[in-house]
């Protein structure tokens, strides 16, 4: 089976090498949403099972690419903001500060989440429109992943907000892990998703 593999936002396709690595031999390929150069969306053979990190299972689930046979969602969730997650207002209030200070937006996000300042130029257009989305898109009873891979000390999904997303979905809570699992157990990420592909 094939991998299609989406980082979330404020990060990009690299997110991916140290997972992608460990699974070896199997196909994969990692979209990339552009927000630091160029986006990069590669032909990927179906059937395949999509691999979607933090606000990139968001997009996955709520449009499925065509060919896509199930989901895995690491540090995801199908809805970002709203009741019992984040406030609206306090997304407004960000999306409002990123017009004006994109650069300090996006590494006030990335340091929070365990992560550093992004290098060199971004591109503030499609940042812009996928905090947008994070305001407004909504994948509850779209699409049930396979498997969802959660942190017990994920800074950007307490745990109120962890157990209410991709409600009913398989989960496994990495103990000591943070938001960016892919990052930050590799090994561990490739694993699970191995155990899912059979």
């Amino acid at each position: 089976m094939n991998l299609l593999f989406l980082h979330g936002w404020g990060f990009d396709a690299s997110i991916w090498d140290g997972v992608r690595g460990a699974l070896g031999g199997i196909d994969s390929v990692a979209w990339d949403l552009g927000y630091f150069g160029h986006p990069l969306r590669a032909a990927i053979v179906p059937p395949f099972l999509a691999v979607g990190h933090s606000a990139g299972s968001l997009f996955l689930a709520a449009d499925p690419p065509p060919g896509c046979r199930g989901l895995i969602a690491i540090n995801g969730f199908d809805r970002f903001a709203g009741d019992g997650l984040v406030a609206p207002r306090a997304l407004d209030r960000m999306r409002n500060r990123f017009a004006v200070a994109p650069g300090s937006v996006l590494d006030d996000f990335r340091l929070r989440a365990g992560g550093a300042a992004h290098e060199g130029a971004l591109d503030p257009v499609p940042l812009a429109r996928d905090l947008g989305r994070l305001a407004s898109d909504d994948a509850r009873g779209r699409t049930l992943p396979m498997l969802v891979l959660h942190g017990d000390e994920d800074p950007i999904l307490p745990p109120a907000m962890r157990d209410i997303v991709f409600a009913g979905a398989p989960r496994v809570i990495v103990k000591g892990g943070g938001h960016l699992l892919p990052l930050t157990d590799p090994g561990l990420c490739a694993d699970h998703i191995r155990a899912v592909i059979g």
